[in-house]
């Protein structure tokens, strides 16, 4: 409701305003005006606010500010005169309101023919306005007047509906790159689910194994003749297998969910080759710019036409892009190329960062290994590369990496089979 008040407000006071930019074609007291286009452009672009309403508000207020400006400009009282000069105007932009309504509205999205129909509602609401005239003020009628009119009316209406359109397409674009601002986002955010659903798979491997020893343990403890507290020891370790196995439902609830989530095989987790990799890029990029390291991303992508799930890929690339850009100092360049190659997807990630020392390129995928701490030196969980490997050796792939100081290649392969869609 405010906010319609406040375009309301900005109406009354733009548009008489703009009614003053004016010129009398005619020789008579019929004016051309700014009034009209503007008033025209708030009808296109309030939709929630009925347009007879508008038209009656607006009309009132121009011939009330031209009656007060006639005043103030002339210090004249006698307001008779200034009103039977100015209240036609206020039967123009009613009638234009009302034609808008009737006819206008309905075709907003067919943008020829809103022109013509535009055009053919201003001459409509100007010949009102003229009759008015003529009947009261004796201003005179002919087939020129006519003709001028509708030379304005078309100019106009094809000038308010071009910049409109203009200022709509450019909306949609920018509509268009704030969805797929959002869907890069989403695509880099599922792609860390899946990261942690590689670790809950891992956990629940390691419940099951914990369980079942204590299992195994429990059995053997329970048959053993030695002159111990068996009975006692037996419980003890029964009861931790099953809180064990607890856990390990959990995290197989836990687990279900988010594989049905990530790995739900619609078309939407599907993408070509070279736009999981632009996400890739652009994402690192403003991470890189809020690093303040000026990093060129050079990709050597092969045009392939099959759809790869998006976030299994960036899931893995994105760990290791992210770790060059940490690895650069302040400029370098990281270069990403892809290629199908006998069943597999061969990545070649490189940076020219500092490298890594021979002793440490293979601590590097240990869990919890770091040398990246935060500014209260808090080191990282050193977790990522492990999710790396995790990953690849669950989808039976493999992964090198070489290193000098000038150089770091990851070199990974991955089978299409696990990759593509199943048809």
């Amino acid at each position: 409701m405010k906010k319609k008040l406040y375009i309301l407000l900005v109406m009354i006071i733009v548009i008489p305003l703009a009614g003053e930019l004016k010129i009398y074609p005619f020789h008579n007291t019929y004016r051309v005006s700014f009034g009209t286009p503007i008033f025209f452009f708030f009808l296109l672009w309030i939709k929630k606010m009925h347009p007879l309403f508008s038209g009656f508000i607006i009309g009132a207020s121009v011939v009330i500010f031209r009656i007060f400006l006639y005043v103030f400009m002339t210090g004249n009282f006698q307001l008779y005169n200034s009103f039977m000069l100015n209240f036609p105007a206020f039967f123009y932009y009613l009638t234009y309101a009302g034609l808008f309504y009737i006819i206008g509205r309905k075709y907003l999205n067919h943008y020829l023919l809103l022109g013509f129909l535009s055009a053919l509602i201003e001459i409509s609401s100007s010949l009102v306005e003229i009759s008015i005239r003529h009947i009261f003020l004796s201003d005179y009628i002919n087939m020129s007047v006519f003709n001028e009119v509708i030379i304005i009316a078309i100019i106009r209406s094809f000038f308010v509906l071009g910049f409109f359109y203009i200022i709509k397409l450019h909306e949609k674009d920018f509509e268009v790159e704030r969805q797929q601002e959002q869907n890069r986002n989403m695509a880099i955010l599922i792609s860390s689910l899946y990261e942690e659903s590689i670790q809950l798979k891992k956990s629940l491997l390691n419940a099951e194994h914990i369980t079942r020893n204590c299992y195994n343990l429990y059995r053997e403890l329970k048959n053993s003749n030695e002159a111990i507290d068996s009975n006692a020891l037996s419980k003890q370790i029964l009861g931790i297998a099953g809180e064990v196995h607890e856990i390990k439902k959990d995290n197989q609830r836990i687990y279900a969910g988010l594989s049905k989530m990530i790995l739900n095989g619609n078309s939407t987790d599907y993408m070509t080759l070279k736009e999981i990799i632009a996400i890739l890029a652009n994402t690192n990029s403003k991470y890189a710019e809020a690093m303040c390291k000026n990093i060129d991303f050079i990709l050597d992508i092969e045009e392939l036409s099959d759809l790869f799930h998006a976030f299994i890929l960036l899931s893995i690339l994105n760990n290791l892009v992210s770790n060059s850009v940490e690895a650069i100092n302040k400029k370098g360049s990281i270069k990403i190329s892809a290629k199908k190659e006998a069943g597999f997807l061969q990545f070649k990630l490189s940076d020219n960062g500092p490298g890594i020392p021979n002793k440490k390129l293979e601590l590097i995928f240990k869990p919890g290994y770091t040398t990246k701490y935060d500014n209260a030196g808090k080191p990282s969980t050193g977790i990522g590369l492990s999710y790396v490997r995790e990953i690849i050796n669950s989808l039976n792939g493999s992964l090198n990496l070489q290193s000098t100081e000038k150089e770091t290649i990851f070199t990974i392969k991955l089978p299409l089979a696990n990759l593509t869609r199943e048809e």
